[in-house]
């Protein structure tokens, strides 16, 4: 994959980032925006909104939210533009590399492991996977092999950092798997 190809498949896939988290479709995205999206996904999953596990989501989505709109000059209670977005996602997630993803990203993927982890092992089996992609908004029928793709170790159980991984290849073009929602 050519680094164009890398560049156009990471913009088309921010631009789709922005407008799923634009909830309200005002063409900006709010702190309210991504409390949202982490509302939706505790309501997919049928977990109770006081419990630590979705307060540990609304916690990491919030978080990440006041991160990236800090940096991008707008205040952790402004709002961001689909440009500011996708300008300050690519320095602050793509252009550090892993470290970007583990500072901005890895925070959301964790707490949703810990949303789907029913069995509480800080891994996710088939069944749990199945139940995030639906959470996400991801047609199930695609779970099994989306499984077996991000699987590196094959193992049979998806850890935070094979997740981590999964969602930088999506980005980057190399990974058809949206585990963030298409």
């Amino acid at each position: 994959m050519t680094a164009a190809t890398t560049s156009a498949a990471k913009n088309d896939r921010l631009k789709k980032r922005f407008e799923k988290w634009d909830v309200n479709h005002n063409g900006r995205i709010e702190k309210s925006d991504y409390e949202a999206e982490a509302r939706r996904i505790i309501n997919a999953f049928g977990e109770d909104s006081a419990s630590p596990q979705a307060r540990a989501l609304i916690d990491a989505f919030t978080s990440m939210f006041e991160y990236l709109a800090t940096k991008a000059g707008v205040g952790p209670n402004g709002a961001m533009s689909e440009g500011q977005f996708i300008e300050v996602a690519e320095a602050q997630i793509f252009q550090d590399g892993d470290s970007g993803f583990n500072r901005v990203v890895r925070p959301t993927i964790a707490a949703i492991v810990g949303m789907c982890d029913t069995d509480g092992d800080g891994e996710v089996s088939p069944a749990e996977f199945g139940k995030w992609l639906k959470a996400v908004g991801v047609e199930s029928s695609a779970a099994d092999e989306a499984f077996r793709k991000i699987d590196a170790n094959g193992n049979g159980k998806l850890t935070v950092d094979e997740l981590v991984l999964a969602v930088r290849d999506y980005h980057m073009g190399r990974l058809d798997v949206p585990l963030l929602g298409k």
